[in-house]
């Protein structure tokens, strides 16, 4: 039988890495984000924030040429990189590049503000198929992979997947009345990390599961999701085990929407407030 565990404040910092005060910022991990697309800026530069304001040492971002310039004014302390695209979107040109970044790579997010595309689907089974490390699908990489759910079930590395509700029912289905099991049955058949976000969220291995209490609803808000994305990259970047990043990430991420709905309220709360207490959790 598979119980639910929960953390609390003080458990997830004691799962955060100690800072080594003779570290520098390549110990803290160096993580690869390919997120954006023509019209949505702002996605990337959300994941990347929120890997940012979660500890990573060291973030690359990497986004369709065409808002290479758009991302760069937007983010002053991420490595923005423009990779060839076509319509808006990466293209399958980009993987030469993308496998000389993930060399040096602790982990990969893809996905965030993405788009759907042949180059976008070549992108996404390259970085699944071939980088050995953490990888972090989310958003627009959840849908490419809708349809091709062998290359996850495939995959050697580990993968965490990030679904809301409308996302999983793409690839498994209906969500039961058990969400736990719903969650518990997924993460098992794909042999991922999964994190069913909503009230309530369920992290899983598809043996152990956490639910996270933390949030709540001001955080329904466009945005919201890629900030968890970066700091649950940004946690495996910095070596936490996959089911530990991704709990803590969920943890962290409710966490600092509430912060933001006692002091602004639900109703006007954005992701932006949510980065800007995020550290105030990790102290």
């Amino acid at each position: 039988m598979t119980c639910e565990m929960e953390l609390d404040h003080r458990a997830v910092l004691d799962l955060l890495p100690d800072r080594d005060p003779w570290a520098h910022k390549g110990d803290f991990g160096r993580v690869l984000l390919l997120c954006g697309s023509r019209g949505y800026t702002g996605a990337a530069a959300m994941a990347a924030m929120g890997a940012l304001r979660s500890g990573a040492g060291l973030v690359y971002l990497g986004v369709p040429e065409c808002i290479y310039a758009i991302e760069a004014v937007k983010l002053t302390e991420a490595i923005v990189l423009p990779l060839p695209d076509v319509d808006g979107k990466l293209s399958g040109d980009a993987i030469p590049e993308i496998e000389r970044l993930c060399v040096h790579m602790d982990a990969v997010l893809i996905g965030p503000g993405l788009g759907q595309s042949p180059g976008t689907l070549a992108v996404t089974k390259w970085v699944l198929g071939h980088f050995p490390g953490p990888v972090v699908v989310d958003a627009d990489g959840i849908n490419l992979l809708s349809a091709h759910m062998d290359i996850l079930r495939e995959r050697t590395g580990v993968t965490v997947l990030t679904p809301h509700d409308g996302e999983f029912r793409r690839m498994a289905g209906e969500i039961g009345a058990d969400r736990t099991g719903s969650a518990l049955a997924l993460a098992a058949d794909t042999g991922s990390v999964l994190v069913l976000k909503g009230h309530e969220t369920r992290i899983t291995d598809g043996v152990r599961c956490y639910r996270n209490r933390t949030g709540n609803p001001g955080m329904a808000v466009g945005g919201s999701g890629d900030v968890l994305a970066g700091i649950i990259i940004s946690l495996l970047g910095q070596g936490l085990a996959p089911l530990e990043a991704a709990a803590c990430g969920a943890w962290l991420h409710g966490a600092a929407g509430d912060l933001c709905a006692q002091e602004l309220g639900q109703y006007g709360m954005l992701p932006t407030d949510m980065l800007k207490v995020l550290p105030r959790l990790m102290k």
